[in-house]
C-alpha cells in the first residue's frame, strides 16, 4: 500500500488531469462541503498501458542483471 501525505495526492491528480488523463466532477455532500471525484479518461487507460509496459521491461531488464550477477 502506498503511504504519505494526503496532500501529496491532490497536486497529482490535478496534473494528471491538467494532462486529460483524469476527469473530475463535482457532488454534493450530505455532510460537509462537496466532494470532488475523479474518473481515469481514456487516454489515461491508454497511457497506463503503457507505463505498465515500460515498468515490466525496466523490471524484467534489472531482474536479469541481478540473476546473472547471483550467478
Amino acid at each position: 500500500m502506498l503511504a504519505g501525505k494526503q496532500s501529496a495526492l491532490y497536486p497529482v491528480l490535478r496534473n494528471l488531469e491538467g494532462a486529460g488523463l483524469l476527469e473530475s466532477f463535482v457532488e454534493p455532500s450530505m455532510s460537509g462541503p462537496p466532494r470532488r471525484y475523479y474518473r481515469v479518461t481514456q487516454a489515461g487507460r491508454e497511457a497506463l498501458t503503457d507505463w505498465s509496459a515500460a515498468w515490466r521491461a525496466t523490471r524484467d531488464s534489472l531482474d536479469a542483471v541481478l540473476k546473472e550477477a547471483s550467478a
